[in-house]
C-alpha cells in the first residue's frame, strides 16, 4: 500500500532553475514519446532531481504530465494516420487495468527488482531490430480475427503492468511488440502505441492520485510542455515515416540500455564488488 502524502501542489524544495529543467525535460520527452516512446528516460530522472521528492511522488507526477503529451500525440496521429481503433481501443482498455495493477505492485516492490530483466529485454530488442533491417517497413499482419485481438490484449496487459511499475521505455516496448508480434509497420505501431500509452498513464494515475502522491501544479506545467513536444513529435513522425521512426527507435532503446544499465550497476552490481 502506498503511504498517504499531503497532496501539495508543488514540492517544497523546487527552485526556479530546477523548474526550468523540468519544463525542458517534459518538452523533449513529449517529442521522444510521440515518435517512438521512451520519453520517461528524460522526464522521470529529471523529477528525481527535485530535493525531497520520493520515487512514488516522482512516478505519479510523471504520469500526470505524460497524460497530456500522449493524448495530444494520439489525437495528432489519429488525424494523420487513421490507425485501426478496433485493435487499439480494446488494447488500451486492457492496458489501463494492467497499469493500475502495476502501480499497486510498485508501491510494494523496489524498481531495482525489475531493472536487470529490463536491460536484458532492451538489449534483445535492439539486436533483433538491427539484424532485421526490413522489420516494420510495411504492415504485414501476423494474425487475423480473434488471435490478432488476443495477442494485442496480451501485449496491452503486460506492457500496461510494466508502465504502472516503472514506466520508462513503455512506448518503445509497445512499438516493438506491435511491429514484431502483430506485424504493423513502425508508423502504425507508433500511432496505436500513443492510444494505449494514454490508457496506461491514466491507469497508474488513478491509483496514485487518491494517496496525494501527485504534485498537481508541477504536473500541469510539465504537462503543457509535454503537449507541445507531443504535437511536434507526432507531426515529425507522420511526415518522415517508418524508416525515420526505426532510426529514432534504435537511438532511444540504446539510450535506455545505458540509463537502466547504469542503475543496475549502481544498485545491484557495484555493492557486490565492494
Amino acid at each position: 500500500m502506498v503511504e498517504a502524502f499531503p497532496g501539495d501542489l508543488l514540492p517544497d524544495g523546487l527552485t526556479t532553475e530546477v523548474l526550468l529543467l523540468l519544463v525542458f525535460a517534459a518538452l523533449a520527452a513529449g517529442w521522444i514519446d510521440a515518435v517512438v516512446g521512451g520519453g520517461g528516460l528524460l522526464q522521470l530522472p529529471a523529477l528525481l532531481l527535485v530535493p525531497g521528492i520520493t520515487p512514488v511522488q516522482a512516478l505519479a507526477t510523471n504520469k500526470l504530465a505524460s497524460v497530456f503529451g500522449t493524448t495530444t500525440s494520439a489525437v495528432t496521429y489519429y488525424r494523420r494516420v487513421r490507425p485501426d481503433l478496433r485493435t487499439a481501443l480494446p488494447m488500451a482498455g486492457v492496458a489501463l487495468v494492467g497499469s493500475f495493477a502495476g502501480a499497486s505492485v510498485a508501491a510494494a516492490l523496489p524498481a531495482s527488482v525489475f531493472k536487470p530483466v529490463i536491460v536484458v529485454a532492451l538489449i534483445a530488442i535492439a539486436v533483433f531490430t538491427v539484424l532485421r533491417p526490413s522489420l516494420g517497413e510495411v504492415t504485414a499482419l501476423r494474425h487475423t480475427g480473434r488471435r490478432h485481438h488476443g495477442v494485442a490484449a496480451a501485449i496491452g496487459a503486460a506492457i500496461g503492468f510494466y508502465d504502472g511499475i516503472l514506466g520508462p521505455g513503455t512506448g518503445s516496448f509497445l512499438v516493438f511488440a506491435m511491429v514484431s508480434l502483430l506485424g504493423y509497420d513502425f508508423l502504425n505501431s507508433s500511432a496505436k502505441a500513443k492510444i494505449v500509452n494514454v490508457a496506461t498513464n491514466v491507469g497508474a494515475l488513478l491509483f496514485f492520485a487518491p494517496y496525494g502522491a501527485v504534485f498537481w501544479a508541477l504536473g500541469l506545467v510539465m504537462g503543457a510542455a509535454n503537449m507541445l513536444g507531443g504535437y511536434l513529435g507526432s507531426r515529425t513522425a507522420t511526415a518522415r515515416g517508418s524508416s525515420f521512426i526505426r532510426v529514432v527507435f534504435l537511438v532511444v532503446v540504446t539510450a535506455l540500455i545505458g540509463r537502466v544499465g547504469w542503475d543496475v550497476w549502481v544498485e545491484n552490481l557495484r555493492p557486490l564488488l565492494g
